[in-house]
């Protein structure tokens, strides 16, 4: 007869704490938008833990995130909270603007034994805190610390023995220990200036590109560390491991936080209502209309959400309480006729639903072009109709009727200049692109500008693709005013 093992609970938690059930670094990119570099520098520390490899006597790793307002620092730990245990509320939060004054910091590790009211103060920083934040798939704890640099000196002087040894004596004299935590500090240090660089008060600003980009990043960064040098002592610098930045959000983050918006709040009314729910329908133009009246530099995503919050969620509110909608039916949001808002409409039986992501021709016999922009534009929800002659372009866009057409220059049957005038002239609201790796005539070059077709020259990068397009659909849904 075997001997069974003397403590089932803890190998329960150490299987549930090795192994890797998931592919983290897609489902935080699905969650986070716009934070590629994020996500890869905090994934490794997380395997690094579920491998059992981390480190002994600190914490598991400690970022500091930096960046403009509503850029999604605090959004990447909500979502690495809900990626690793499932809830936003596993998440051990701690909003430093609430530790201003030195005396508040003692809320944290609670009142030493003599003081009053010693029995009655229970620390927020407790052993006991952290396990409740965990669960039995991961016995990783997540602790945030908000907008850091509005605490009193006292709490970074309190994090400095965290940090570097991951445990804190709290007023009674126990020990917590934070070896199987991570921890976030959060600020907006420097973000006047960075806003500044990004939207300057004169001068010209340079045209868009991956270069351009890159270059507006490590400014940032080197902004960022300036103020956190300034902000904070060398010691508590040096036990941070990573420092980082957070990207100004672009067009394709904004367009993708908007639908991630609209599926949220379609989940929300489905869980909430029940057998009383319905569907929304959210089209392409509608969407548009959201993005370009609730983005901004200065408030990033932010900005968006209280949008969609007011001409969206709260209209439909509206219809809910006055028992307006019908369960089971769907809910159709248009732009008002003199765009100045949008309209809810209940959609008759059978009617088609409008698309919630425009629909692009691309034209090319380079086969190889077009399966990589395919799955370029996939990843972005956006319906792909591919055709390698110009013949077969013009009855693809008579059955499909795209939103927007990529066209080449050089087509087995005619050339793409000739091609985007034939449909522009049947399909006036279409929206053609040309790519050429050659110089055009210049009677082309004059149709071209006539019809106001943009040029991409070969070879381009995949964000140039993407951002001209959605900038001609945008142009498009802001001209129809």
């Amino acid at each position: 007869m075997t001997d069974r093992p003397k403590n089932p609970a803890g190998n329960k938690s150490r299987k549930a704490v090795t192994e890797p059930a998931m592919d983290l670094t897609a489902v935080l990119a699905s969650k986070v938008v716009g934070q590629p570099n994020v996500i890869s520098v905090v994934v490794p520390y997380v395997e690094m833990f579920q491998a059992g490899l981390a480190p002994e006597n600190r914490p598991v790793g400690v970022f500091l995130l930096l960046g403009p307002t509503g850029t999604g620092k605090t959004r990447t730990v909500e979502a690495l909270a809900e990626a690793l245990h499932g809830s936003v509320k596993n998440l051990l939060k701690i909003d430093c603007g609430e530790f201003q004054l030195e005396h508040e910091v003692a809320r944290l590790i609670g009142a030493p034994p003599g003081y009053l009211g010693h029995r009655e103060t229970q620390p927020i920083l407790s052993q006991q805190r952290l396990v409740s934040v965990t669960t039995e798939q991961c016995g990783l704890s997540l602790i945030l610390f908000d907008e850091i640099e509005k605490a009193a000196p006292a709490l970074t002087r309190l994090l400095l023995g965290v940090l570097d040894r991951g445990v804190l004596r709290l007023g009674d004299n126990t020990v917590v220990n934070f070896e199987k935590s991570l921890i976030f500090l959060t600020s907006n240090l420097g973000s006047r200036e960075m806003m500044r660089e990004i939207n300057p008060d004169f001068g010209f600003q340079p045209a868009g590109g991956a270069e351009v980009r890159q270059n507006l990043t490590g400014k940032l960064q080197s902004i960022a560390m300036v103020a956190v040098r300034k902000k904070f002592s060398p010691e508590f610098i040096n036990r941070i491991d990573h420092v980082i930045t957070y990207r100004p959000l672009d067009a394709e983050s904004f367009a993708a936080i908007a639908d991630h918006e609209v599926t949220n709040l379609q989940n929300h009314v489905n869980t909430r209502l029940g057998s009383r729910c319905f569907g929304i329908d959210v089209p392409f133009e509608t969407r548009q209309w959201l993005i370009e009246r609730g983005t901004s530099p200065e408030y990033g995503a932010r900005e968006l959400k209280r949008t969609i919050h007011k001409h969206l969620t709260q209209p439909l509110a509206t219809l809910v309480a006055k028992n307006q909608v019908e369960p089971g039916s769907r809910i159709r949001v248009e732009i008002a006729p003199d765009r100045a808002g949008l309209v809810l409409r209940s959609m008759e039986h059978g009617e088609e639903t409008a698309a919630s992501h425009p629909t692009i021709l691309l034209v090319d016999d380079n086969r190889n072009l077009l399966q990589f922009l395919e799955r370029l534009m996939a990843e972005s929800g956006w319906e792909l109709v591919a055709a390698e002659s110009a013949s077969e372009a013009r009855r693809l866009v008579a059955q499909r009727k795209p939103d927007a057409a990529l066209l080449d220059y050089m087509l087995p049957d005619g050339n793409g200049v000739e091609l985007a005038q034939q449909l522009r002239q049947t399909f006036p609201n279409l929206q053609v692109t040309l790519m050429t790796g050659s110089l055009l005539a210049p009677e082309e070059e004059a149709i071209c500008e006539e019809y106001d077709f943009p040029v991409l020259r070969k070879p381009f990068l995949a964000t140039e693709v993407m951002s001209q397009i959605r900038s001609r659909l945008a142009s498009l849904s802001s001209g129809a005013k």
